[in-house]
């Protein structure tokens, strides 16, 4: 009659490895770990933020404002052709030009030129 067959845990060297469950229940805990990380990342991913294109801004008295009505026209401190800036929840992202939306000619766009860096440092 044959003999049983007895798993050998002990390696050559006498080290003890790890059985196959061992390793499968390591591997599951790391998936489940990674999992999670990645969970917590697509809940940030999901935040809603408010982005806004700044064209321009102008300092004037509040007479004058006062003073404004329809028709009316607000010089900026942004010239023709300078990029504007692109700002998420007050803070500078990105700069670029205002472009014509292909698709609706009577909607605006922006083209984003360059990516500020952490710092205040453009990163083309």
């Amino acid at each position: 009659m044959a003999q049983p067959f007895e798993y050998d845990s002990a390696s050559a060297s006498g080290e003890a490895e790890a059985s196959p469950l061992e390793r499968l229940a390591e591997i599951a805990a790391r998936t489940a770990e990674e999992t999670g990380k990645f969970a917590n990342v697509d809940a940030i991913l999901r935040i809603p933020v408010t982005m806004q294109v700044v064209l321009g801004s102008a300092t004037i008295p509040v007479a004058n404002l006062m003073k404004l009505g329809r028709g009316a026209v607000v010089p900026l401190d942004h010239r023709v052709g300078e990029p504007v800036d692109v700002v998420v929840n007050g803070r500078i992202v990105a700069r670029g030009e205002v472009v014509v939306v292909e698709e609706d000619n009577s909607r605006f766009g922006v083209s984003l030129t360059e990516i500020v860096g952490p710092l205040g440092q453009g990163d083309t």
